[in-house]
Parts: C-alpha cells; sequence; structure tokens
C-alpha cells in the first residue's frame, strides 16, 4: 500500500462505524450518533463536527429511503383516516360541502380544493401540506 492508503486505513478503523449503515442495529446507532451530533453542533454550520453531520444525516435519508419507503398516500387517504380517528360520518364535515359532496370527494369523483384544503387543515390541525398527497 502506499502512504495515502495506510494514512486513510488507520484513521477508516475508527470512522467507519459512523458512516456504515448496512442494518437495522447499524442504522438505530447512526440515529443515536446523529442525536449526539446534533446536540454537540445545533445549527452552526462553522461547527468542526457539522460536515459530519450533515453527512450522517444523508446516509441515514438513504437507508430510511430504501428501507421504510413511505406509502403514497392521497389527500383523501388522509382525510378518511382523520374522519375514522375522530369518529366522524361525512355529516360530520360541512366544511367540505355536504354530504353529497363529502361522500363524492371520499369515492373519488372529486377532489378536494384549496379552501376545502384549508378548512379540514384547520379543523385537524394539521399542515395543507397533508391533503397534497
Amino acid at each position: 500500500m502506499n502512504l495515502v492508503a495506510d494514512e486513510i486505513q488507520t484513521h477508516w478503523v475508527v470512522i467507519q462505524p459512523f458512516l456504515s449503515i448496512r442494518n437495522e442495529e447499524e442504522y438505530d446507532a447512526a440515529i443515536e450518533r446523529l442525536h449526539e451530533l446534533l446536540d454537540e453542533v445545533g445549527t452552526d454550520e462553522t461547527h468542526p463536527l457539522y460536515e459530519l453531520f450533515d453527512t450522517l444525516g444523508t446516509m441515514i435519508r438513504v437507508y430510511e429511503e430504501q428501507h421504510f419507503p413511505f406509502p403514497d398516500v392521497t389527500g383523501t387517504d388522509a382525510l378518511r383516516y382523520l374522519m375514522e380517528e375522530h369518529h366522524l360520518k361525512q355529516a360530520d364535515l360541512p366544511e367540505l360541502g355536504s354530504q353529497g359532496v363529502v361522500s363524492e370527494i371520499l369515492n373519488g369523483k372529486r377532489e378536494l380544493n384549496v379552501r376545502q384544503i384549508q378548512a379540514v387543515a384547520e379543523r385537524f390541525q394539521v399542515s395543507p401540506a397533508v391533503f397534497f398527497g
């Protein structure tokens, strides 16, 4: 090996556990390290460990995207879920319109409009983005 490879190998033994996420155990350890770095670095981009913090965050995101994909959820799916969680019927959502309008939305015959999205987001105290799926 050459001098550069020897030096990198020496340091890699110490750094490798911080930059490898191949399974759930390493993922859990990476999350713990990220929290520790967040406590240390915060949002200070001039902190000496900021690049490590940023890199680890990126690696965690990639692992999560590959192993915990977020399901495709429509605004209607979100509305159905919230109705179920709050034990609501179609008639309980006058902010969307008549029971017939709510039925059309839930059956995919009508899309939620911006006014309706704002109204249900406010009612359920969630971001309007929840309904733009």
